[in-house]
């Protein structure tokens, strides 16, 4: 059986992201400047250095966008192989977690997926 991944540990920035996945929803900051979201949390727009950014609820579902398949993880919880990925979201949002519910090697770019936030640590399944 493998370790549990370690639980997360909100900071005053990302609190309300993972409040949001402990009430099973997927929120991401958007800037009030631009409109882009941003993920990971910032406190400033990367794109245009705005200082207003709110979280927003985003569906969940997503593609694909790129993934790498991990054969070594030095962190508890996460048995290799395993997949990282980086997820394009309709909403104009991409999502960084990993993929779960399918073998690594069956994993594809544009492959559609879906936001699992069932546990401590939101994952993306198979749609």
């Amino acid at each position: 059986m493998s370790p549990t991944p370690p639980a997360p540990v909100p900071s005053p920035l990302t609190a309300p992201y993972w409040a949001a996945c402990g009430r099973g929803r997927l929120a991401l900051q958007r800037c009030g400047g631009c409109a882009r979201f941003v993920h990971f949390p910032e406190p400033s727009c990367p794109f245009c250095g705005g200082d207003d950014l709110a979280y927003e609820r985003v569906d969940g579902r997503g593609t694909v966008h790129t993934f790498s398949v991990v054969h070594r993880s030095f962190l508890p919880g996460f048995a290799p192989p395993y997949v990282i990925a980086w997820i394009d979201l309709p909403e104009g949002a991409r999502a960084f977690g990993d993929i779960v519910g399918r073998a690594p090697e069956t994993v594809r770019i544009g492959q559609a997926v879906r936001a699992d936030l069932s546990g401590p640590l939101p994952h993306w399944r198979p749609a």
